[in-house]
């Protein structure tokens, strides 16, 4: 067994066949190991055909949060595209106060045209997609954080004397999560609302190097760098041993997967990958574990890790 100072959460694919008998199944062996969390994306399908099974996030959250005791969840992340940001404040904080803390909201700007055409949500050119974006966190952050009712005016979104009641029962609220490594448009949205930054599949050089360009744009907003926790969404591959490992990679080259950032190898290997990604400074990582049948994989991961 390796010690981590480092949090080792699992992230799993909504849209990647996710249905209420996988999703119980996870959410009990995920906490069962001792993961420090769960995660899961927010799609309605996949970018690419076929369509599989995918279980609604805000629904499946609801049913974590009562139905788990210990670990972290949340969204990674829920696209503002999908819903008005004043439902997803009170949803949001309700999941919150039914875990008694234990939510982590996820936010983006959403990026997969494909289920925006099929079920009718407008994407948006880039530029207005992440102006919405912002408008959206306006909205949520004073929802979640501030006592006083809220009258906002934007290009996207009206909101005339809203506030949340009960208002949430953690002061703030959940912490803001926003994922992405974009320097023109994620980052200066993170260091002005976020409690936490999500990488997304980049290696440890590549997020020392954002790290600290995000630092200075914190500072630059008045606040700390200590007030953002960072942490890093990436793929796992795990072989038990060397040819298993090779199975799994499908003549994918090892090189070329940590390369784009991705996590790969037998434990061992594994374990020095986790150890490169805690001194480039991450406070936790969520592996993408896309075998949502695979639970006795979850097993060997953890007796690796945990």
């Amino acid at each position: 067994m390796a010690e981590n100072k480092i949090e080792i959460a699992i992230m799993i694919e909504g849209q990647n066949g996710l249905n209420w008998k996988r999703w119980q199944k996870i959410a009990s062996i995920v906490e069962g190991l001792g993961f420090a969390g769960l995660y899961r994306s927010d799609h309605f399908t996949n970018a690419k055909p076929p369509d599989m099974d995918s279980l609604e996030l805000w629904v499946s959250l609801t049913w974590l949060a009562s139905h788990t005791r210990r670990i972290e969840f949340g969204s990674l992340v829920s696209p503002v595209s999908f819903r008005h940001p004043a439902m997803t404040a009170r949803m949001a904080s309700a999941v919150d106060d039914l875990s008694d803390g234990r939510l982590r909201l996820g936010l983006g700007a959403g990026w997969q045209d494909r289920e925006h055409n099929k079920f009718s949500f407008d994407l948006l050119a880039l530029p207005q997609r992440f102006a919405r974006f912002e408008e959206g966190l306006r909205i949520i952050t004073h929802l979640l954080q501030k006592p006083e009712p809220l009258t906002f005016k934007g290009k996207y979104y009206q909101i005339n004397d809203a506030m949340i009641l009960p208002p949430p029962a953690r002061p703030g609220g959940p912490p803001i999560v926003i994922g992405g490594n974009g320097i023109h448009y994620t980052l200066p949205l993170v260091a002005r609302f976020a409690n936490e930054w999500n990488a997304l599949f980049i290696p440890p050089q590549q997020f020392k190097d954002l790290n600290v360009q995000l630092d200075k744009l914190i500072l630059k907003n008045g606040r700390k760098p200590e007030d953002v926790r960072r942490t890093l969404m990436t793929n796992i591959t795990l072989g038990r041993n060397e040819l298993d490992l090779e199975t799994k990679l499908r003549g994918r080259a090892l090189v070329d997967m940590r390369a784009k950032g991705y996590v790969a190898g037998t434990p061992s290997m594994i374990v020095d990958q986790i150890a490169e990604l805690e001194e480039a400074g991450l406070q936790r990582v969520m592996l993408q574990w896309l075998d949502l049948d695979d639970l006795q994989g979850l097993e060997v991961l953890a007796q690796t890790l945990l």
